[in-house]
């Protein structure tokens, strides 16, 4: 259960004393802070510690990085993800409790400086609600936090000069040197004739990490000792031009000054504009938004290679694509040297790019490349929400970020972002004027999120409101999709009959608009909610739905449609059939990592198993099953189509078992985990926690 550990493909170089005594901090403390200036090493070594410890944690390691988060009101909503926890409900941070309440994990918060205040306030409770979780945080200074241990991360060791050639070569300083510099000059070495020359380097660059890697890269075009000479002359200046900076600042200063001037006036342009990205980039985008105004669009590959030569951003092959990124403290550095004009022009090209980008890339759309849209969003999620921050800070481009959290509807539901999405839907319709078509589609997008976390009371107004809206000209096509919301929230509510009528009327209204997108998602919420109030006509519109997604490659959707047709054949005593989708959804949904999908058909195959009288197979599913849904922030309760089979399945497995062996069944199936769960559902695994065969028989 590692996230982001040792991505980095440089070596790890030196630090084996913090290591030894960071090691040593976290095992007497449950909060271990690193802390250090930008540039000292302190994300590098967090990961390098994380990786050697993370077999001491029976649940893992997991790595969550906050130096794209923009606003602390989704701290908590960021870290569930990062967990794995999909949609973490109205109240993240008591999700968060629960989940890790029993678990022994190591969690390490990255760059708490951005989001400081809030970060140790959550720090304190989760210390205070889960025993045996640890934390390792890395900020510019310390969280407070009671029981906190603090780490400086000093500098690495440079060499006196009267040192000889094998002392020098030992000093951390000099071993980063060298190693960076042969990834620039291959063969490159320590050796008597440069010894004097590289360990003056290293003292004038005080062996900060950051500042010995961007001069390093200069040796492409640089003589070792033109670069010292260079150096040194660029932090004298600096010296005596800032006296009030810290002399440690004024070396990293001096060094982005340097490495800045060093470039041409288009990697220059490029450094500035690219640090609007938190998310880094790739080369469309970058051409999208960066090019023009001093960069032409066929210079921007090969000022991309020469920002990367220099060391400023680092690129990284992601699905077959190269994308581009900076460390936080050159983007920073960039964006000091972005000019308000270009800003201001950047800005309006920035929204647009990502405006057209959650467009294009709607996965409520049956379309054969679904996957493929839910991923483009996922890796451009820190720059998306940089764009709708922008957008949503400005009356004037708030309807155009409206659009786009609108636009990304289903994005929440399926990443399990829902307390997200409403946060950027309620921003945006705070201030966006009354009677758009955007304001439209923004109150049942909001009343679905709202509904899907069992927050009734916060969906039924802006639900009354979308409805009075839908009716005004021009708007016919908001119609069908408030229906749909209504009817759902009807089924919510506990009137079945009702909300199976508004749903058939939400799906004649597409039908007759020829919008098979919106009768994609009335046919699911008609099969799936309709199941317990008429299965027959649910199970013809799951058989619908299923064949819609299969005609047109929807492979996302047909996991849904499985699953949604399976509990209908089930209310209709077709167990076989039932099983059979399920099981197909459970091996997609488990290979994307589809939670709320993979939550449902586990419960759904624990009722199977019951009925064939496997009771202690019903009971580690329903285990598995408890853990994400408690995840998901709700319950099989909270959906009418689960809620008594959940029951009937769990009471007779209590009496087919008794209730101790339940008990420890059931325990077995919470401790399996995402991969063991699918696996042991879909029947490639024949025991649980190494129970026997005879015994998960039973």
């Amino acid at each position: 259960m590692t996230t982001g550990l040792l991505t980095d493909k440089s070596t790890f170089v030196g630090r084996r004393r913090e290591l030894s005594e960071s090691r040593r901090m976290l095992s007497s403390s449950r909060l271990l802070t690193l802390t250090g200036p930008g540039g000292v090493g302190k994300t590098r070594l967090a990961l390098k510690l994380a990786e050697t410890l993370r077999s001491r944690f029976r649940d893992g390691v997991k790595v969550v990085e906050l130096a794209s988060l923009e606003t602390g009101e989704l701290l908590e909503p960021t870290v569930a993800a990062a967990l794995g926890l999909r949609d973490a409900g109205p109240d993240p941070e008591k999700v968060l409790i629960d989940y890790l309440s029993s678990r022994r994990m190591l969690l390490v918060l990255d760059n708490c400086e951005h989001v400081h205040d809030v970060c140790a306030r959550l720090v304190e409770r989760l210390l205070r609600a889960a025993p045996r979780l640890r934390i390792l945080a890395t900020s510019r200074r310390t969280l407070g936090v009671y029981g906190e241990q603090v780490l400086p991360v000093p500098t690495l060791p440079v060499p006196d000069p009267e040192h000889g050639l094998r002392e020098t070569a030992r000093h951390d300083a000099i071993r980063l040197f060298v190693e960076r510099a042969a990834r620039v000059l291959p063969g490159f070495s320590l050796h008597p004739g440069n010894k004097a020359c590289v360990a003056r380097l290293a003292r004038r660059l005080e062996g900060i990490p950051l500042a010995i890697e961007l001069a390093a890269a200069r040796l492409r075009t640089s003589t070792l000792e033109d670069l010292a000479r260079e150096l040194e002359e660029r932090i004298d200046v600096l010296a005596a031009d800032a006296p009030a900076l810290l002399p440690r600042h004024r070396t990293l200063r001096a060094t982005m000054d340097w490495s800045f001037d060093l470039c041409s006036a288009g990697e220059r342009r490029l450094w500035s504009r690219l640090s609007m990205f938190p998310g880094g980039v790739d080369l469309d985008t970058a051409e999208s938004v960066c090019a023009g105004d001093g960069i032409d669009d066929i210079e921007v590959m090969d000022l991309l290679a020469g920002l990367v030569d220099k060391s400023v951003l680092a690129g990284e092959l992601r699905e077959g694509r190269v994308r581009y990124r900076m460390l936080e403290c050159l983007r920073a550095y960039g964006s000091e040297q972005l000019p308000a004009a270009d800003r201001r022009l950047l800005r309006s090209r920035y929204v647009r790019h990502y405006r057209e980008l959650a467009e294009r890339n709607r996965i409520d759309r049956l379309v054969p490349d679904q996957l493929e849209r839910y991923r483009v969003l996922r890796g451009e999620l820190p720059n998306v929400r940089t764009a709708l921050d922008a957008c949503l800070s400005e009356p004037a481009l708030a309807p155009m970020g409206l659009a786009a959290a609108a636009a990304m509807w289903c994005f929440w539901l399926l990443a399990g972002s829902l307390t997200e999405g409403r946060y950027w839907l309620e921003r945006g319709l705070r201030l966006a004027p009354d009677g758009t078509r955007a304001r439209g589609q923004a109150l049942w997008a909001y009343s679905l999120l709202a509904l899907r976390q069992g927050d009734v009371a916060a969906a039924l107004p802006p639900l009354a409101e979308c409805h009075v809206l839908a009716r005004q000209a021009g708007n016919d096509d908001i119609l069908p999709r408030a229906l749909m919301a209504e009817g759902v929230a009807a089924f919510s509510q506990g009137d079945g009959r009702r909300g199976l009528e508004l749903l058939r009327a939400a799906l004649a209204l597409h039908q007759a608009k020829e919008d098979i997108d919106g009768v994609l998602y009335d046919l699911y919420f008609a099969a799936a909610y309709g199941s317990v109030e008429d299965p027959g006509q649910a199970a013809e519109f799951g058989e619908q739905l299923l064949e819609l997604c299969e005609r047109h490659h929807a492979l996302v959707s047909r996991a849904y449609a499985q699953m949604s047709l399976g509990v209908a054949r089930w209310n209709l005593g077709d167990c076989s059939r039932a099983e059979a989708l399920v099981t197909a959804a459970t091996e997609f949904a488990g290979e994307i990592g589809d939670r709320w999908c993979l939550t449902q058909c586990l419960e759904v195959l624990a009722w199977t198993a019951g009925v064939r009288g496997k009771h202690a197979r019903a009971a580690e599913l329903l285990g598995a099953a408890h853990v994400m849904w408690r995840a998901a922030g709700s319950a099989p309760e909270r959906l009418c189509y689960h809620a008594a089979w959940h029951e009937r399945c769990a009471e007779q497995a209590r009496r087919a078992l008794g209730r101790r062996a339940f008990a420890g069944a059931f325990r077995a199936g919470e401790r399996l985990g995402l991969d063991r769960a699918v696996a042991y559902a879909c029947g490639r695994e024949d025991a649980c926690s190494g129970r026997s065969q005879a015994a998960a028989a039973r």
